[in-house]
């Protein structure tokens, strides 16, 4: 078989450092559009991208040249000097990521996750949501080291 051909789709969860407000209701769609276009230049195809005041969900398709770290670096490293420069004020994001991977089945219930995660954390917590993440993905983890 001369050609390489994969489809590799990948859930990825990361907040802003400590868990911090920092993405105004006003910028989100904004940030959320630019991610996908980090992602679409890296030749991972965005799915989609949304997320709340303190975190990011992203749906992409990986590119069978690309890691699953240096996909979310590229969205890390971009988007917090973007969003430097669109707020004016200091901004980073959590040193870690969750990466999950997502049968082409269930790809339709992951975007309509992600389209409705400001009505979801009306009533959990992103520290909840990603434990129930982990849990649902068989991640083992300590809570001693998954927050900072």
């Amino acid at each position: 078989m001369p050609q390489s051909l994969s489809q590799v789709l990948v859930h990825a969860v990361f907040s802003t450092k400590n868990r911090e407000p920092m993405i105004p209701p006003a910028m989100r769609p904004r940030l959320h559009a630019y991610l996908a276009t980090v992602l679409d230049e890296i030749g991972c195809p965005s799915l989609q991208v949304g997320g709340t005041a303190d975190h990011i969900h992203g749906l992409f398709a990986l590119s069978r040249t690309v890691t699953i770290a240096d996909a979310i670096k590229a969205m890390k490293t971009s988007s917090s000097q973007w969003m430097k420069q669109q707020l004016g004020t200091a901004f980073w994001w959590h040193a870690g990521y969750g990466a999950f991977s997502v049968a082409s089945s269930q790809k339709s219930r992951v975007i309509k996750y992600i389209q409705t995660q400001e009505s979801h954390h009306r009533v959990t917590t992103f520290q909840d949501e990603f434990r129930t993440l982990l849990k649902r993905y068989e991640i083992a983890w300590d809570e001693r080291y998954v927050w900072d």
